[in-house]
């Protein structure tokens, strides 16, 4: 009988029968007996579970970090230079090393078909501060390609300068939208205030907008390269070419091009101005009083 019992609890079954037998795991208030089946799957789920509340966690602290980086970075450039203001070389069209055993190109070789720095400069005018802003001299030590590029950069810059100038006002007045922007966070729990409001998104949410920016960004340089004249190589600057992005419906189409020259300098012209205000807007946020104008909460 011994050699029986001993060999029951040695196999599992009998381990299991045993233990149902003792009552070890037998919960007293319910009467309910909890195999070693059903401990195993709990305590997976509750690793589970565990898991991917900590990666969650990891996410959004570290997209959070990342954004608050850029974001200072960008503001610390914006103070130091004008927009799009970053050292480039001279020139993208000119070798600047020549092998002694390559000839030297000749007068027939092919020039770049870059719009000229005399023709991106006279336009718009500079009524304002009349003449051309430019305290680190930068337009002197540029080319026509570097010129393009630094155009094409203060158009963009400009265009997300004023859907942020903008979208601070709205964020301001307590306008939101329906629904929830993250899982038991509805738009309308965000606070007012622009800073706080970002602060207030999930860390995975703000990675969520850089990577669709980022995304924009790549295609729309592929698409000046594949699909267009690049704005570097005689294409125009500032021009938008992801598709559905600017005008979706067609109501430009039918512009002339001397209206089409006329909406890109007031672009401009907005843009450098919403610049100056998103600034203002930030400046007076962080720092009380730094923005006579403002004496409001922003």
């Amino acid at each position: 009988m011994a050699d029986a019992t001993g060999s029951k609890e040695r196999s599992f079954e009998g381990i299991v029968a045993t233990t149902r037998e003792r009552g070890v795991v037998e919960s007293l208030d319910r009467g309910i007996t909890t195999s070693p089946f059903e401990l195993m799957r709990t305590t997976q789920r509750a690793s589970k579970f565990t898991l991917g509340f900590v990666t969650t966690v990891i996410i959004e602290e570290v997209g959070q970090f990342i954004l608050m980086k850029l974001l200072n970075s960008i503001i610390f450039f914006s103070f130091t230079v004008r927009s799009a203001a970053f050292h480039v070389p001279k020139s993208f069209n000119k070798v600047s090393t020549i092998r002694s055993d390559v000839a030297a190109p000749t007068d027939s070789a092919p020039t770049s078909n870059c719009v000229s720095k005399e023709a991106i400069l006279s336009s718009p005018n500079n009524i304002e501060f009349g003449k051309i802003w430019d305290p680190l001299n930068l337009v002197d030590s540029a080319s026509d390609a570097t010129m393009a590029w630094y155009r094409h950069a203060e158009v963009k810059h400009g265009r997300v300068a004023m859907a942020a100038f903008v979208g601070w006002c709205v964020t301001g007045l307590g306008y939101s939208f329906p629904g929830e922007l993250a899982h038991g966070l509805n738009f309308a729990d965000i606070p007012s205030g622009a800073l706080a409001a970002w602060e207030a998104t999930p860390g995975i949410g703000k990675v969520q907008m850089l990577i669709f920016a980022g995304l924009l960004e790549f295609h729309d340089e592929l698409f000046h390269t594949r699909r267009g004249t690049h704005y570097m190589k005689g294409g125009t600057p500032g021009k938008n070419m992801v598709p559905g992005l600017y005008d979706p419906f067609n109501l430009h189409k039918k512009r002339s091009e001397e209206d089409k020259a006329r909406g890109r300098d007031v672009e401009i012209k907005n843009g450098r101005l919403a610049m100056i205000g998103f600034i203002g807007l930030y400046s007076a946020s962080m720092i009380d009083g730094s923005v006579p104008f403002i004496t409001w909460e922003v």
